[in-house]
């Protein structure tokens, strides 16, 4: 199995080949430059060398480019013949056509499987920053969070406990401070606008599970991991809230591994 990905080539005539070793490859990188320089194809050849090497990979796609790594392309069609030119300007010899092992997820859950979480894996610091609450809503969350594991309870949709933590207001301000009934309705309308933007399907069972998206397939490739996110670029805060909470489970969950041959 190769330990470098083929990335692309440049200098004056093109034919100078640039790659990436899989053992630098845990680095943070960008991809940038002008329009129809190549930067989604860059991606595209990443991740295709990437599963080959066997292993995963998450993409969020903006605008759908992205899907076509499911299906192989067609070497005789017309528009397909510049990256078969290309391929060959640049001494790209393992080139050719193939579709590659992929799982689409979507948020909304019309375009690819279900993403879901549930509200304790969500977290109470992550919840209040998609709500976008004040720091007086963001305590009564915190209360929320607290009650729920002192009574024991499966905290899967907040609006049931927001109810319950209202008609026990004052017991539970003997306990924790303060609990304002106008700050309950707040976060409640903040829940309602969430759910009317389809982001309520965020959260249920069951959740997602880090091995879900770390997979490889019978012949040992890495899965490609596609987020449909054309729609979710309309819930900006959705969008940023549920990326930061899989990055905080990549950290909580994946064990200290130094640095290894392959990401």
């Amino acid at each position: 199995m190769s330990t470098d990905l083929f990335i692309g080539g440049g200098g004056p005539d093109h034919g100078t080949q640039q790659f990436l070793s899989l053992k630098y490859a845990n680095r943070h990188g960008l991809v940038a430059g002008a329009t129809g320089t190549g930067k989604t194809v860059t991606l595209q050849i990443m991740a295709e060398g990437f599963s080959n090497a066997g292993v995963p990979v998450f993409l969020s796609d903006v605008k759908g480019d992205l899907s076509g790594l499911a299906r192989a392309g067609n070497p005789e069609h017309k528009l397909h013949q510049p990256f078969t030119e290309r391929a060959e300007k640049i001494g790209f010899k393992d080139f050719k056509y193939e579709a590659f092992p992929v799982t689409f997820w979507d948020l909304f859950g019309e375009q690819g499987h279900p993403v879901r979480t549930t509200v304790s894996e969500m977290g109470p610091l992550l919840l209040a920053r998609l709500l976008d609450l004040t720091e007086a809503q963001e305590g009564i969350i915190n209360i929320a969070f607290r009650v729920a594991d002192e009574e024991g309870m499966a905290l899967l949709d907040l609006k049931d406990l927001l109810v319950w933590i209202g008609e026990n207001a004052s017991d539970l301000s003997l306990r924790y401070g303060n609990v304002s009934t106008a700050s309950i309705g707040a976060i409640q309308r903040r829940l309602l606008v969430l759910e009317n933007q389809g982001g309520a399907k965020l959260f249920g069972e069951p959740a997602l599970a880090l091995s879900d998206l770390m997979r490889t397939d019978a012949g040992g490739r890495g899965m490609i991991n596609i987020l449909a996110a054309d729609k979710l670029m309309g819930a900006p805060k959705l969008y940023a809230t549920f990326l930061l909470w899989l990055l905080s489970e990549l950290f909580e969950e994946l064990p200290e591994a130094g640095d290894p041959d392959r990401p």
